[in-house]
């Protein structure tokens, strides 16, 4: 559906978008595990829209407060996506589960450079991959939604300089997940992630796809001075 029939129904006072919804019934679907969590969560900010998101995409409302919002993460990345800034993923399901509609933005996958890298350090592939493109690091929206190695990589960049618009990052496991998005939130670069060893790719590709979803209903609006 094009940005302009972006489809909308009201929801207890307030409106809802679903880029992805294709036929009314998964509009329907999807309009009613948000109108769900509202109602657990809240709906205050946009950051509740996006704890609300996460929350549905791994079917647990404990998902929520796991969420940590660093250094206004919201404004970056909507002034990241207005100008088009490349959306850069650490694996594929990151890049294919992303939403394409709503925004003019690139989005590549580290997966997909570095590989003789790679073989020739002897590190994880993503890492290889994002150390191959870091002069597309800057000012780009970065999503890593599996690997700590990925994490530890893009820190390591902001540290020696590179500076992303923002970082999402919700590594999940038991090696270096909850350390590598603790890193992350120490640095001075708007972020969302989560705490502790939960997260994963549901969640890092449902915080994005939230973001993509508020800028998309802004742009619609834009003219008529309004937005949800």
């Amino acid at each position: 559906m094009s940005r302009e029939s972006l489809p909308r129904a009201d929801t207890s006072g307030n409106t809802y978008t679903d880029l992805g919804a294709e036929t009314r019934e998964a509009y329907e679907i999807s309009r009613t595990s948000r109108i769900h969590a509202r109602s657990v969560i809240g709906n205050a900010s946009d950051e509740d829209r996006i704890r609300q998101r996460c929350s549905i995409a791994v079917g647990d409302f404990s998902m929520a407060p796991l969420l940590r919002f660093c250094h206004d993460p919201l404004p970056a990345a909507l002034t990241a996506l207005a100008r088009g800034a490349p959306i850069i993923s650490d694996i594929r399901m990151v890049q294919v589960g992303i939403q394409k509609k709503g925004h003019t933005s690139e989005i590549l996958c580290a997966l997909d450079y570095g590989q003789d890298l790679a073989l020739a350090r002897g590190i994880t592939r993503t890492s290889a991959g994002l150390s191959a493109i870091e002069n597309r690091i800057a000012g780009s929206i970065i999503v890593i939604g599996n690997a700590p190695s990925a994490m530890l990589i893009i820190c390591d960049m902001v540290r020696h300089g590179t500076r992303p618009a923002v970082i999402i990052g919700t590594p999940v496991g038991f090696v270096n997940a909850a350390e590598s998005k603790a890193m992350v939130r120490n640095l001075d670069i708007p972020s969302i992630s989560t705490d502790g060893t939960r997260g994963g790719t549901p969640v890092g590709v449902a915080a994005i796809n939230e973001c993509i979803t508020i800028y998309a209903e802004g742009a619609s609006h834009a003219g008529s001075g309004h937005r949800v």
